[in-house]
């Protein structure tokens, strides 16, 4: 396993990660990916260690997903449910991740609506001089790093499934369409796909991808020393960003953004920017399709197109995820032993 570039404590953001981290996250899940293809799924790589699931907001995949990898690489699991916790008692968050900190748990693997609490949690641990990392698995409007990089270890491997990296990427162009104001995913994906090289397009109504989001996504970039020069295009139209995309990554679109009055119907939405068959001729013949899950059908994306093998990576995203989170608890635990 390569591990001796790996010098991170807690994983946050994606927004400083380094060529050299990418590849070392991509060639440890590759590892993984092989130890899972086993019949013995199981190594002894965090034995005696606790992995501590936080989850303050409901979630299916990237929970689920993060449990099994925590159980695959022999370490103790804790899991946290906010509704069922000394929270509804009045317990702060700080307060019960010291809780999860005095049962010894070595890595918090934290979930919540607002951005910030695993920052949080992570400058306490820090503050306390523990030897407790962090890793952010989704907060609030800000980022869901695995998620990302279980997108990045998806496509890496179709491309060449023995050696997956980041340069594979280099000059393709990747299409980012829906929520994208209001998405973590989108976030995460966007340095990601940035630092490979990749020409990345976003297409959104306006509403979920405002000019003053574009334009502080593009001051953001603008500030990173990347190489080569971040490609970054907006569009408000779906048509531009479809044209000759190697892969289309579509948002989920949150329901509750029809109550904000961002949007004038679910139908209208489907017919502009859903993703359908019909829509990928504009594509190159041989793309790709991912969504991050859980999927409105017939919304972002259509029921046939999603269960379409020729073109849909969604369950290889969802295969990926296990693999990928191992390598994430793997690099953050491998130091604690």
């Amino acid at each position: 396993m390569p591990t001796t570039t790996w010098n991170r404590h807690h994983i946050l953001s994606l927004a400083d990660f380094t060529t050299t981290e990418y590849d070392t996250v991509l060639q440890t899940a590759a590892s993984f990916q092989e130890v899972l293809s086993r019949r013995t799924k199981k190594v002894p790589t965090l034995q005696g260690q606790v992995v501590a699931n936080l989850f303050f907001e409901s979630s299916t995949r990237t929970r689920s997903s993060f449990e099994l990898a925590a159980k695959r690489l022999s370490a103790d699991t804790l899991n946290f449910a906010a509704a069922t916790s000394s929270m509804t008692k009045g317990e702060t968050i700080l307060d019960t991740a010291k809780t999860y900190l005095a049962m010894g748990t070595d890595i918090m693997v934290v979930r919540h609506r607002e951005a910030g609490v695993p920052n949080a949690i992570a400058s306490e641990m820090d503050r306390l001089g523990v030897r407790v990392s962090v890793l952010n698995a989704g907060d609030g409007q800000h980022e869901h790093p695995s998620q990302a990089l279980l997108d990045l270890f998806t496509i890496t491997t179709l491309i060449d499934p023995d050696h997956p990296r980041l340069e594979l990427l280099k000059g393709k162009k990747i299409a980012i369409i829906g929520d994208i104001l209001h998405s973590r995913v989108a976030r995460s994906n966007i340095w990601s796909l940035i630092a490979s090289g990749a020409e990345v397009h976003l297409a959104a109504p306006p509403t979920l991808l405002p000019k003053f989001f574009a334009e502080f996504i593009s001051e953001e970039v603008e500030g990173r020393n990347y190489s080569p020069h971040p490609q970054l295009f907006l569009h408000w139209q779906l048509e531009p960003a479809l044209q000759n995309a190697d892969f289309v990554m579509t948002l989920r679109l949150q329901k509750e953004r029809m109550t904000a009055h961002l949007l004038p119907s679910l139908r209208e939405y489907h017919q502009l920017f859903g993703i359908t068959s019909t829509k990928l001729q504009l594509c190159k013949p041989n793309v790709k399709v991912l969504h991050p899950g859980p999927v409105n059908r017939g919304v972002e994306i259509s029921s046939e197109l999603m269960d379409d093998p020729e073109f849909s990576l969604i369950q290889s995203q969802v295969t990926s995820g296990v693999a990928v989170r191992m390598a994430l608890l793997y690099l953050l635990g491998s130091g604690k032993a």
